[in-house]
């Protein structure tokens, strides 16, 4: 799969792309199952919401879950993260972020660059996120906003919070917009929500500015976020590396598998 030269365009204007319904709906409920048991692995890969057990994300299920593995590789998803970026990219962050319906909490405004530049000092922001909608994503549960072209900028805010909201991952919190930073870009550049069914996948820039509100619905967002980087801007920390569930060690460049996922775990189970 390519993307048309106006979706490429579209990408770097707004700072996102909406690709909808990209997974049919077996695909989907294969990797619903996949978090399921993924959720269950005990380890510090697992981040429940503050002061509860509900799980707010899972780290590195690519390393476990052979779903995961095999959509990293995907055609449909690898060969537009290649147009956008380089040929040779890995994956530098795995993570699925789960907002249990009744009460998954916000994702604060922030830029997701400032975080891997300071804690694992990334030297540029030359990364692609992709998001893969696991859940159908409405008005009510809580999507992504983004500020659209706010990637265009540059970072906003340079530093971090004084104190880390998690000692297991570096929370948006940390590194959120000033209310009167948010007002000015949103006045700039307005807001927007991509939603769409299940299967859906939004491909956004790591320099964009976003957040989301908590999820009050009967209607759970579990939202799987996988971003690429460029084999030749890899972290440079000054000293011990964060962990590997975190930050991914494995930097061999990825290569398509020959076909969806799903079929290439069909050809292994038969």
């Amino acid at each position: 799969m390519r993307l048309t030269q106006s979706q490429v365009d579209q990408y770097h204007d707004n700072g996102f792309l909406m690709l909808e319904s990209l997974l049919d709906v077996e695909e989907v409920e294969s990797l619903r199952a996949a978090f399921a048991r993924d959720s269950e692995v005990p380890g510090p890969q697992v981040v429940t919401e503050e002061g509860g057990t509900e799980v707010r994300a899972v780290y590195s299920s690519h390393q476990r879950q052979p779903e995961y593995a095999g959509l990293v590789r995907d055609p449909r998803i690898l060969a537009p993260v290649q147009q956008l970026l380089t040929d040779d990219v890995y994956i530098y962050q795995f993570k699925i972020n789960a907002k249990p319906a009744f009460g998954g909490d916000k994702w604060a405004w922030h830029q997701d660059y400032l975080a891997w530049r300071l804690a694992d000092q990334l030297p540029a922001p030359r990364q692609v996120n992709i998001g893969v909608f696991l859940d159908d994503v409405t008005e009510f549960n809580g999507p992504v906003i983004f500020l659209p072209g706010s990637h265009r900028g540059g970072l906003v805010r340079e530093g971090r919070a004084d104190a880390a909201k998690s000692d297991q991952h570096l929370d948006p919190d940390d590194i959120s917009l000033t209310p009167e930073q948010l007002a000015e870009h949103v006045d700039r550049h307005g807001m927007t929500s991509p939603k769409g069914p299940a299967g859906s996948v939004v491909l956004f820039s790591p320099e964009i500015v976003h957040g989301s509100a908590p999820n009050m619905s009967p209607f759970a967002r579990r939202l799987l976020i996988a971003t690429y980087n460029d084999t030749a801007n890899l972290p440079r920390p000054a000293g011990d590396p964060r962990p590997d569930y975190v930050v991914c060690r494995d930097t061999e460049p990825l290569r398509a598998l020959p076909a969806p996922f799903s079929e290439s775990l069909r050809a292994v189970t038969a």
